[in-house]
């Protein structure tokens, strides 16, 4: 057990397992023992996500409402403007959140539309907040570009255990976003991967997903953790209610532990949880949450609903300075890693 809160890259699946099956009350307890050693219980990260260009990606995911292959109700649409972005992160920034997420429905990027990717990237710093993109894969030039435009985060999500991944998405391959996730560490740019609870994957996928981010030779600095938001259109529109609460807090739980440093962010489905259900995933150790009333095609609580759910769990929500420190964090690790 990590009752210790060190920081370990060698865990088995059988020792996951184990703490993720434990009584739920042990579990809690292990969960808030090792947070509170590494943040502060009582303040939460926030981040906004703006979707830059929405539909008709190549990709074939089976949850998604923005793959081409898929029979949803989202056109394809060019992508935004600089200025667009411009006004989306003053609004952001203005309610509160340190972190402006891009979201780009993308294979991988393209030569026409980087160069404007980049520009975002500097506009929405100098305006004082941290940049996170997701764009599909990247090449090595693509990454060292977005390194020199000075980005903070990119998010490259695994989804499921690498096991499940063939039933949901076949025009990639797992290993194809281990290669873009690798990258993106080597070039000392802040990962941001998660996954999603619910696609119909079992116990021990979950088990397995968080397994393959906790030996990784640098843990994500950001965990995603979403509920699938069944669309209609898309293969898995059928999987509704699928996801008992005290599964799913049962893996945030989890990757607290054996992450202990990374922030676990509540992310999609959250509108299908309960206060009460929230409220107990904050007590496991998320720490992040998406902040604004939507995410890239789906609805997101309100913003004042949030905040009057911090208020009454005491709950602040994190100025910059704390995000900063945890990005001088993660260039040290790469400098000693690369020495």
């Amino acid at each position: 057990m990590n009752t210790s809160g060190q920081i370990r890259h060698d865990w088995t699946l059988e020792e996951i397992r184990t703490i993720m099956d434990q009584p739920f009350n042990d579990l809690m307890f292990q969960a808030q023992s090792v947070h509170r050693q590494h943040f502060n219980p009582n303040e939460v990260q926030t981040s906004t996500l703006v979707n830059i260009k929405s539909g008709g990606c190549a990709e074939d995911c089976s949850y998604c409402s923005q793959s081409a292959r898929n029979q949803t109700e989202i056109e394809k649409e060019q992508m935004m403007e600089v200025q667009e972005v411009i006004e989306q992160a003053l609004v952001a920034k203005e309610r509160g959140a340190t972190r402006l997420c891009m979201g780009a429905a993308w294979r991988n990027p393209n030569k026409k539309d980087f160069p404007r990717v980049l520009e975002m990237v500097k506009v929405v710093k100098a305006l004082g907040l941290e940049t996170c993109l997701t764009l599909g894969m990247l090449n090595n030039e693509q990454v060292q570009q977005l390194k020199e435009a000075g980005l903070d985060y990119y998010n490259h999500n695994l989804d499921t255990s690498e096991a499940f991944y063939p039933k949901i998405i076949t025009t990639r391959n797992y290993q194809d976003r281990l290669d873009t996730i690798d990258k993106v560490q080597q070039a000392g740019i802040n990962v941001c991967s998660g996954g999603i609870i619910g696609m119909g994957e079992q116990h021990k996928d979950r088990a397995e997903l968080l397994r393959t981010f906790a030996t990784m030779r640098m843990h994500p600095n950001s965990v995603p953790i979403n509920l699938l938001v069944p669309i209609e259109g898309t293969p898995l529109a059928h999987m509704k209610g699928k996801t008992d609460s005290f599964e799913f807090i049962r893996v945030i739980a989890t990757a607290r532990i054996v992450m202990p440093q990374t922030y676990v962010r509540l992310s999609a489905g959250r509108t299908t949880l309960t206060d009460e259900a929230q409220a107990l995933c904050f007590m496991a150790g998320a720490n992040s949450i998406f902040y604004g009333d939507r995410l890239l095609t789906t609805d997101n609580p309100e913003s004042d609903h949030d905040l009057q759910l911090f208020t009454k769990l005491g709950i602040q929500m994190q100025q910059n300075r704390k995000a900063e420190m945890a990005t001088r964090k993660m260039a040290e690790q790469v400098t000693e890693l690369t020495a």
